[in-house]
């Protein structure tokens, strides 16, 4: 999602649219904790049972439940209603008996009185998810909602869940949409965008037990990876799209239409598959009173759907994996006045095309995504809603933010609600590296420092310097900067320490050892260990543990040797990447670039030598985008 909270889109927009080392004596030793990485009692016990090894790697007792999920929805504007029918075969991989599964229904967010991270006005409001029947192993039970229960709910089975099996639940309900659409509602009266519309088993896993934490509309997702099979009826004339493959367009859609879409699958170049003309006009889905649209995907954590009988439907395709040809569909839809929108199949593509081959440079794992004009920024496996710009240039960078996370949360299966800096960071980091690409290295950095880093280094609370590691459902003021900016610099900084194939040779060994499983931060911190054979728990204590911030001051300036001596003092404590920008007497500069190696002896002063034939005149450091707090003393001689 992109987060926003220090600085306006508006500001950003503009932005795109023009703009050797000796070290002293050692630092303390790293906490005595398992792994040498502070870490709370839940995940030791974790470590302990052998769920999870200190080399990085998944346990030799890892286990993670899952479910199989067959969903009815139907949709009917102007009636409000969605109402649903779903089976969901739950199967228990774990050694424990599960007696209460917790079920999450994340649209009661919109009912009066649910914990909410912000205030919001009455066309938010809904009376929440209703129940219309309930069965477990075709058994009927009586489940009711309590009252004072929101966005989750403990579902008592009649037998207890043994290990290594599994139980059939059926749930029916409805619930009325929301007419202020945010990341799910009504984008207009005969538009909305379905997200978090159904009832779905809570993960369990091996360090949390059931997942309990309320959503309150800032922190966002943590869910199992599980197949699905999904109807959607709407009137007809109404378009579907969402989640998975569509399973029967020619059932859905008239003849020429039909063969757009087929032609979009192996196209480069943008076919519009819809017209709004020819929406109104009604040729462009099968014309009784409804449609059943239907959908399938396997191995994903969470399913959206998008519908309207007005939006224009742009769609072509993109190889992601080069080695195998095998090709992406991408597909937009949105209001036929959303000028940057007529662009949006172009910029998905370049995303999916730069993301698969460069950062993460692991091929995009699904067979298509879809991006929709709505108002949320968000992301969703194989679809992003996003707002229309005026600005392009910015649309492009929305985009591919939202695009990156399909690697980071859904590929991984990130604990986003608590760990939100394992995805917003990762997606953040992609967002610079490609953001260099599109924009050039100055344009980005410049963006990325106003829009990724300002707001927290020019903010002195104590609350903006806690530790990225704070768990992030317990965080709403600091939360944009510990989920976003923080954590990319120390992403980027980590990248700029090991060179880019080290880094690259450990990124993608972690995303192997747990891609479609659920990585917890000490898996990535140990996997980076184990497959660099370096420990850098210097580098994660100062950059994730500690309250520490980004401010460097030069200490001294003398001549040695060949060269000079510089002391540079680490005031804030991260060990950031820094340039000396040297200007010689005779006129002429140059740059020295130090990777944060030169704090790993000691975090708080390091000693480089720069070698030099000429007179130094003056020295300023520079860190780019690790911006820094106090730049009056990064200079020599003092001003």
């Amino acid at each position: 999602m992109m987060f926003n909270k220090n600085h306006s889109t508006i500001l950003l927009a503009g932005i795109l649219a023009t703009a050797g080392c000796v070290g002293t004596p050692a630092t303390p030793p790293a906490p005595a904790t398992t792994g040498g990485l502070s870490m709370p009692r839940d995940v030791q016990e974790a470590f302990r049972k052998g769920t999870r090894s200190l080399d990085g790697r998944p346990g030799p007792n890892y286990w993670q439940n899952r479910g199989r999920y067959n969903i009815e929805i139907t949709a009917l504007p102007p009636d409000r209603n969605v109402r649903g029918n779903e089976s969901i075969v739950y199967v228990n991989n774990s050694p424990d008996t599960l007696a209460n599964p917790v079920i999450k229904l994340f649209v009661n967010i919109h009912k009066p009185g649910a914990p909410r991270a912000f205030g919001v006005g009455p066309d938010y409001l809904t009376s929440g998810v209703q129940f219309d029947g309930a069965s477990v192993d075709g058994q009927p039970v009586t489940w009711q909602v309590r009252p004072n229960a929101f966005t989750w709910q403990s579902f008592p089975l009649p037998k207890p869940l043994m290990p290594h099996d599994s139980v059939r639940l059926n749930i029916k309900w409805h619930y009325p949409i929301s007419l202020s659409s945010n990341r799910e509602g009504m984008i207009d009266s005969t538009t909305w965008y379905l997200a978090y519309f159904y009832p779905r088993v809570a993960v369990y896993d091996d360090y949390n037990g059931w997942d309990r934490m309320d959503f309150t509309d800032l922190q966002e997702f943590y869910s199992d990876f599980n197949d699905y099979t999904v109807s959607v009826t709407v009137p007809a004339n109404y378009v579907v799209w969402g989640t998975g493959k569509l399973l029967n367009p020619s059932e859905v859609l008239q003849p020429a239409h039909l063969e757009r879409y087929n032609r979009s699958l192996t196209a480069d170049q943008t076919i519009n598959v819809a017209s709004l003309s020819e929406l109104r006009s009604r040729s462009v889905t099968t014309q009784g009173r409804t449609n059943t649209w239907r959908f399938q995907a396997s191995n994903i954590p969470d399913v959206t759907y998008a519908l309207s009988n007005h939006y224009v439907w742009d769609a072509a395709s993109v190889v992601v994996d080069p080695a195998t040809g095998r090709r992406a569909s991408v597909q937009a839809a949105y209001n036929d006045t959303a000028a940057d929108f007529r662009h949006m199949v172009r910029f998905a593509q370049h995303g999916l095309d730069w993301l698969s081959r460069n950062w993460p440079g692991v091929p995009y794992p699904y067979e298509k995504t879809t991006v929709v004009e709505g108002f949320a920024g968000m992301e969703y496996p194989m679809m992003v809603n996003d707002e229309s710009y005026a600005d392009t240039v910015f649309s492009r960078f929305v985009v591919e933010h939202e695009i990156a996370h399909t690697w980071f949360p859904f590929y991984m299966g990130i604990n986003e609600t608590r760990y939100a800096f394992m995805d917003e960071g990762w997606a953040t980091t992609f967002e610079y590296l490609i953001g260099t690409v599109d924009l050039g290295a100055a344009r980005a950095t410049d963006a990325f420092k106003q829009f990724r880093v300002d707001g927290w280094i020019s903010d002195r609370s104590s609350l903006e310097d806690l530790p990225i590691i704070t768990p992030a459902d317990g965080l709403i003021a600091p939360y944009g900067n510990n989920a976003y900016g923080k954590p990319a610099l120390g992403y980027l900084a980590l990248k700029d320490l090991l060179g880019d194939a080290q880094f690259r040779t450990a990124l993608h060994g972690f995303m192997d050892r747990w891609h479609g499983k659920h990585p917890i931060p000490w898996d990535f911190f140990n996997s980076f260990n184990n497959i660099t054979g370096r420990n850098l728990n210097w580098f994660w204590n100062a950059w994730f543990f500690d309250n520490s911030y980004i401010d460097l001051a030069v200490a001294s300036v003398a001549k040695s040797g060949n060269g000079y001596a510089v002391v540079i003092d680490n005031i804030g404590g991260m060990p950031a990447p820094v340039d000396f920008q040297l200007t010689f007497t005779d006129g002429t500069t140059t740059t020295v670039h130090q990777t944060p190696a030169i704090w790993a002896a000691n975090l708080r002063r390091a000693t480089v030598t720069v070698p030099a034939s000429k007179t130094l005149q003056s020295l300023i450091l520079d860190g780019g985008i690790w911006m820094d707090a106090t730049p009056a003393n990064n200079r020599w001689p003092r001003r």
